[in-house]
């Protein structure tokens, strides 16, 4: 019929094509989407965006939000600290200059005392007590010297033992000054010179009876004697620059305290205990470890082990980076 399309001639009037499936979802795609024709032969997959978790819209927001109050607790706190430290930095320099004070009026009072014996009169009970320590010391070396002169094994033993007895004077006297609450202007300087002598001198002049006689012997005991009484002036002249406990006492010491002698007092004990000595008369079996052969045969030098002993405390005494921690 004329205005009627042709038949395909694969086609039959029987046949009916299918028409394509339209989406009930609506396309919000661009243009192209719209016009592409439909994929056939692989089903269809979500792309990775379309799955992925979307972030609420105030996420980035709320996250920053956390930050800036973490940030701001930290930075009041970190002022806070500041502050603590500040006053607590500026009673520390109250007090100080409070002490400053104090012991220039003591100063003043006590230059200016007149009357006789006036040294004594402004002793104070731990200054007896310091005292105490220092007669200590003296009384080892008459013992030590009795001790050459008779060969009476006695005075040996009681010129090792008076180290120890003023030990227990040097403890006593700042636990009695803080009893009384006291102080005094001479303390310090008395509790040195009594250390020097109750804790180097006396020890020196014990290990030069028991033995360690010899030139070099001597020069190393002196060396020890030295660097006693010099970790003693560096203490005085550096223990407001340490820092200090909760009780205002140093934390540490600096170098080998020169108490620590007593260590070497019992070693010698242990010696004259059995029998290593080359005491007067022939008393003992020699010093431990005699000489030290290879100086004695090339350099013709004596000095014995023992010495190395004292000399190796003597440099640990002056040292600045070794810490003893107090207890």
């Amino acid at each position: 019929m004329p205005g009627k399309p042709p038949l395909c001639p694969s086609s039959s009037p029987h046949q009916t094509h299918p028409l394509p499936l339209v989406s009930s979802r609506t396309h919000t795609g661009t243009a192209a989407d719209l016009t592409s024709p439909p994929v056939t032969g692989a089903p269809a997959q979500a792309s990775s965006k379309a799955s992925a978790p979307i972030d609420p819209p105030n996420a980035s927001q709320a996250a920053k939000a956390l930050a800036a109050r973490r940030e701001s607790a930290t930075v009041d706190e970190a002022a806070k600290l500041a502050v603590q430290q500040s006053s607590q930095n500026e009673k520390d320099g109250a007090s100080r200059a409070q002490a400053k004070r104090e012991e220039a009026v003591k100063l003043k009072q006590f230059v200016q005392d007149d009357r006789h014996f006036s040294l004594v009169r402004n002793f104070r009970l731990a200054d007896i007590v310091t005292l105490g320590n220092g007669f200590c010391g003296a009384l080892s070396l008459f013992s030590s010297a009795k001790f050459i002169m008779t060969a009476d094994d006695r005075y040996l033993w009681h010129a090792l033992l008076y180290p120890l007895l003023g030990m227990v004077f040097d403890a006593l006297d700042g636990k009695v000054a803080r009893w009384r609450h006291e102080s005094s202007m001479l303390g310090q300087e008395l509790d040195s010179l009594a250390d020097s002598v109750s804790f180097g001198v006396a020890p020196a002049f014990v290990a030069f009876t028991l033995g360690l006689r010899t030139t070099v012997d001597m020069l190393i005991l002196t060396t020890f004697i030295c660097a006693g009484i010099a970790r003693l002036a560096r203490f005085n002249a550096t223990v407001a620059l340490v820092p200090k406990d909760a009780t205002g006492k140093s934390k540490y010491f600096e170098g080998l305290p020169i108490p620590s002698s007593l260590f070497l007092c019992g070693a010698m004990a242990a010696c004259v205990q059995a029998g290593c000595i080359d005491g007067p008369a022939g008393q003992g079996s020699g010093v431990v470890g005699g000489l030290i052969e290879p100086l004695r045969e090339r350099l013709g030098v004596e000095v014995h082990w023992a010495s190395l002993v004292f000399l190796g405390w003597a440099s640990a005494m002056v040292s600045k980076t070794l810490r003893i921690p107090k207890f």
